[in-house]
């Protein structure tokens, strides 16, 4: 029973930090309310991405994404993931045609006994250092006291967004069902203020 749990809480998990962009959708978005409709993408694709990553940060290094077939895709969005480890998981979802991310996850499912604190130690380690690759002008130990904080912020909500710049951090705590954390470009705007001066 145990063997097929992880892929159901994956399942759950990748439902509840995937997004839709339908435009023409009267109904409320049900999954991942956090996410900006009509957000831009990176300008990396997955694969440069993950090529740079992984040069980066050779511990931690992520494995080949493969495309989720799923009904939240739209033809202007495809979802994938990457299995790290049987508790531990990264998500992008990508602008179709160009792979370009628009959003990347790393989803961890806590487990149960002496490996829980290692586990847990891993899936922050990861956390840190995809905030860290989307925001390189950080250290390891600023990305660290960044996630920290963002993940004190976000215990026990549903989701917790913070904006920085052009980047927006999100943390989605399911408590003992698991924790999201998730980069995502945002639109800059012009302040009234700003806008006013010209």
């Amino acid at each position: 029973m145990k063997r097929w749990t992880h892929p159901i809480l994956l399942c759950l998990t990748m439902l509840s930090t995937s997004f839709s962009l339908h435009a023409n959708d009267a109904s409320p978005p049900a999954t991942a309310p956090y996410l900006l409709q009509g957000a831009p993408s990176f300008d990396q694709s997955i694969s440069q991405f993950r090529e740079t990553f992984n040069k980066d940060n050779p511990a931690l290094a992520l494995g080949e994404f493969r495309a989720i077939d799923g009904a939240k895709d739209t033809p202007t969005l495809t979802r994938a993931a990457s299995k790290i480890n049987e508790n531990l998981y990264a998500s992008t979802a990508l602008e179709r045609g160009t792979l370009k991310i628009k959003s990347m996850q790393i989803t961890w499912l806590p487990i149960q006994g002496p490996e829980q604190k290692a586990a847990k130690a891993k899936a922050l380690e990861y956390m840190s250092a995809i905030l860290r690759a989307f925001t390189p002008i950080l250290t390891k130990a600023q990305s660290q006291q960044k996630l920290q904080k963002l993940l004190t912020a976000g215990k026990n909500k549903r989701y917790y967004a913070e904006t920085d710049g052009a980047i927006r951090y999100v943390v989605a705590d399911h408590g003992e069902k698991g924790l999201t954390f998730a980069v995502e470009p945002i639109k800059l705007a012009l302040s009234d203020t700003l806008g006013g001066a010209n």
